[in-house]
């Protein structure tokens, strides 16, 4: 009984089965198959531990560690200018008392020729020219020479000198009369009534030391209390408007200068414009080295100074002069005299060299007096002339002789 039912069970479960077949497969077309799908795995959840293929591709994320402060940029470094200190000048009297013991160094020669001359036995007429010819070597001048002489033999006759001690204050005296002790030698350097600054102009050849001249002499006025404005209308030479702010710099002085190769006349006017404004002393202007055999450059010299007069008067207008060039040097002053009024004479490079008469040759030709001498190349190698003291130096140390 058990068997038969389970007979029918199954035969109707076949028919069933054949019936829902039959449904499904009514009316549809058999399609071609496709290419394969790529199998795509599925994503491991958390927790799984499927091994991921080789060939998939993984993205992977870099981990930075960020760090617990981040510091701030360092500050570019605060460059300040360095400042250049100011020199101070050594004083005047300081100066004075240096050099001539640097002069009296230098100038031995004459006073050691002229000594030994006058100390003969016999001071016969040889004797007398070759005391001429020693004051000539020095480049005295012949006018000057030859009245020294003549005074000085008259004197050793009448006042019946012999000896060396005797001799000596008769030669210096006959030394700084013949040097003139009445020229007015003092620098018109001070403001005027109305205010308005003093101007030197300096003028020269080449090679004779104007702008380091201007330089030392506006150190002069600093030591001296005053205010000064340098005016570099050397517009030819390249270096001398640098040359001469470098100076005016170590100083504190102010220093106007214009272009290279430009207009002299209209620095100066600008510098002492500049002056005037700033109510300074003293305005120096240094001029071209200008060659006196040149006419065209003199007659522009003498523009410069009418167009500063346009402000005011010039009240200084120093020459400087080369004392190694000797006779050469009065034939210069000679010539710049035609182009400007010279109320002065610089002579440098006296400590080179041993014929210090020039100071007297030129005074005497021109009636110019010297009122600075240059001994060196130093800052402070400039002091006022004075002609006792170079009489002195003139004839050396008396213990030496």
């Amino acid at each position: 009984m058990l068997d038969l039912l389970g007979l029918v069970v199954a035969i109707l479960v076949l028919t069933v089965a054949v019936a829902v077949a039959l449904v499904s497969g009514r009316g549809t077309r058999p399609v071609a198959p496709g290419p394969p799908r790529p199998e795509v795995d599925a994503e491991p959840g958390l927790g799984d531990d499927a091994a991921v293929p080789r060939d998939t591709p993984t993205r992977t994320v870099e981990v930075v560690a960020l760090p617990e402060e981040v510091a701030a940029p360092t500050p570019a470094p605060v460059v300040t200018p360095a400042v250049v200190p100011l020199d101070v000048p050594e004083p005047t009297a300081g100066r004075l008392t240096r050099l001539r013991a640097r002069l009296s160094r230098s100038q031995t020669t004459l006073g050691r020729g002229l000594f030994a001359l006058l100390s003969r036995d016999v001071l016969d007429e040889d004797a007398w020219e070759e005391v001429e010819d020693t004051l000539l070597g020095a480049d005295m001048g012949v006018a000057a020479a030859t009245e020294l002489v003549t005074r000085l033999r008259t004197r050793v006759r009448v006042d019946s000198v012999r000896t060396l001690a005797e001799l000596r204050p008769l030669l210096r005296e006959e030394l700084v009369r013949a040097i003139g002790t009445d020229a007015d030698r003092t620098l018109k350097t001070m403001p005027h009534e109305d205010g308005g600054p003093a101007v030197v102009l300096v003028v020269g050849v080449n090679g004779t030391g104007k702008t380091t001249t201007c330089g030392k002499l506006a150190r002069v006025l600093v030591a001296d209390g005053r205010s000064v404005v340098l005016g570099a209308a050397d517009t030819f030479r390249a270096a001398a408007a640098d040359q001469l702010q470098t100076w005016g710099d170590r100083v504190g002085a102010s220093t106007v200068r214009g272009p290279e190769g430009g207009d002299p006349a209209s620095v100066a006017f600008d510098a002492v414009a500049r002056g005037m404004r700033d109510g300074v002393d003293t305005v120096l202007i240094d001029t071209a080295g200008r060659l006196h055999t040149k006419t065209g450059l003199m007659d522009e010299l003498g523009k410069v100074k009418r167009v500063i007069e346009k402000h005011g008067p010039v009240d200084e207008t120093l020459l400087v002069l080369d004392a190694t060039t000797g006779q050469n040097g009065v034939v210069q002053a000679r010539v710049f005299t035609e182009a400007v009024t010279i109320t002065g004479i610089v002579l440098t490079k006296l400590d080179g060299t041993a014929k210090g008469g020039i100071v007297i040759a030129v005074q005497r030709e021109l009636g110019i007096p010297v009122k600075l001498i240059g001994l060196g190349e130093g800052p402070d190698d400039l002091a006022p002339f004075e002609p006792e003291a170079f009489a002195d130096a003139l004839l050396g140390d008396e213990a030496a002789l």
